[in-house]
């Protein structure tokens, strides 16, 4: 009887220890693939176009004031305009002061400067890694007449490396909208 319980409690253990080996699961990354950028131009009443990913859907406001909204990716390309009327330097100091906001979240802040001799388009952006509000800022000008500003926001608490493919995916759009940018 005592030799049974024995020999029951080992076949117990052995059933339950004669698993598969346990292998650790290699480090793998979240793969998000976002569909090739399609652009068409914006052409409005305001005193500028440009080319926006298809992908996003515009909303106008009041002044020249553009949302591009991209939904899927939950995030947004704020775009506004401001006429110069001697007050250059205020405008610029205040879009570098926007960007350096959020020095206190960022890891970096990278500045990129932008020249289109061609269509007087000149202006800087500014790509921020990090746990910070806005993952891009941007500003153009054609030191004259037209200032315009553009930030990145999304609407979820800044976590970095969750957001990054996105963060990227939407940069590019916004290189694009500096590149094709044109004053009327």
């Amino acid at each position: 009887m005592k030799y049974n319980r024995i020999i029951i409690v080992c076949l117990f253990l052995g059933c339950i220890g004669c698993k598969e080996e346990v292998l650790p699961k290699p480090r793998a990354m979240l793969s998000l693939n976002f569909p090739k950028a399609m652009y068409k131009k914006v052409d409005g009443a305001c005193p500028f176009s440009f080319e926006r990913n298809s992908l996003s859907a515009i909303k106008s406001g009041q002044n020249c004031a553009l949302v591009l909204d991209y939904g899927d990716m939950k995030g947004s390309i704020y775009i506004t305009y401001r006429p110069i009327e001697d007050n250059l330097k205020k405008l610029l100091t205040d879009a570098q002061k926007l960007s350096y906001e959020h020095v206190s979240k960022a890891d970096n802040i990278l500045e990129q400067p932008f020249v289109n001799e061609g269509g007087k388009v000149y202006g800087m952006f500014y790509e921020l890694t990090g746990n910070a509000a806005s993952q891009s800022q941007f500003y153009v000008t054609d030191s004259i007449n037209h200032f315009v500003t553009g930030s990145l926001y999304f609407y979820s608490k800044p976590n970095y490396d969750s957001i990054l493919p996105a963060a990227v995916y939407l940069q590019n759009d916004i290189r694009k909208i500096m590149e094709t940018l044109a004053w009327k």
